[in-house]
């Protein structure tokens, strides 16, 4: 389950949220671009390529799916002091989210995924969060520390923080926790009293206790209120108070 918490950030923390959801954005962009451009180096075929331009990229170059891209983020965070600014593993949740967004396409028949514009991304997300999470009313965020948020609701016994995700709305910022408990759940055993059920056309269902349920007729009865309802509207002055209320009736 998910317990979800305001957050009171300094002005500085707050200033780092904002930079680490822009940072998150460029990442997700920089990433899709890289994608579209594969795809679109290998659209067409080798003698029918556009005269205006046309992608070009090595053809031993690997699909840049989640594995692929995640290398490529490591060392880009060698030379790029921005993307320093973030943790990894933040910023990899932003390339696992994209690959989520492609298979979601593939399988479900959602449509491509899109650029963000500024301020569109408003989540980011800490996989595996430090050991001690709440420190009384402060939650302890990797990389950024100790932030106070108002403690609501006290977290059940036993139960472990999972992940950490931050939320920017317009009220300010939330810390949405998942929760996990260590507990087996015991199977359900069968049981009850087992019943088969048919369905007919004379009948509309048998069972097998030999029950017959007959056809209900929806329709024929619709039909029978609808041609009495009709009369009574037939009879009434058009326009009248009478007359309106039949057709609310009908209607």
């Amino acid at each position: 389950m998910t317990y979800e918490y305001k957050l009171e950030p300094t002005s500085s923390q707050s200033q780092t949220f904002d930079h680490w959801l822009e940072v998150c954005r460029k990442v997700w962009n920089y990433a899709l671009r890289e994608r579209k451009d594969w795809y679109n180096s290998r659209s067409c075929a080798i003698n029918a390529c556009s005269l205006k331009s046309e992608y070009i990229i090595p053809v031993d170059s690997p699909r840049p799916n989640f594995a692929v891209q995640c290398k490529s983020l490591t060392t880009a965070r060698q030379s790029n002091s921005e993307l320093k600014t973030v943790h990894s593993q933040v910023l990899q949740q932003v390339l696992k989210q994209l690959e989520k967004a492609f298979t979601s396409m593939w399988e479900s028949g959602f449509g491509f995924p899109r650029f963000k514009k500024k301020g569109r991304i408003r989540s980011f997300l800490f996989p595996t969060p430090n050991q001690t999470v709440v420190i009384g009313n402060r939650i302890n965020l990797p990389s950024i520390g100790l932030v106070k948020f108002r403690d609501s609701r006290p977290i059940p016994d036993g139960f472990v923080v999972k992940q950490i995700r931050i939320v920017k709305r317009a009220s300010g910022y939330f810390a949405m926790l998942a929760l996990a408990l260590d507990v087996s759940i015991p199977t359900t055993m069968p049981h009850g009293y087992a019943l088969g059920i048919d369905l007919g056309l004379e009948k509309f269902l048998a069972t097998s206790d030999n029950e017959l349920v007959a056809r209900p007729k929806f329709f024929v009865d619709a039909q029978r209120k609808l041609k009495s309802l009709q009369k009574v509207v037939s009879r009434k002055r058009i326009g009248s108070k009478n007359w309106q209320k039949a057709q609310a009736l009908l209607s």
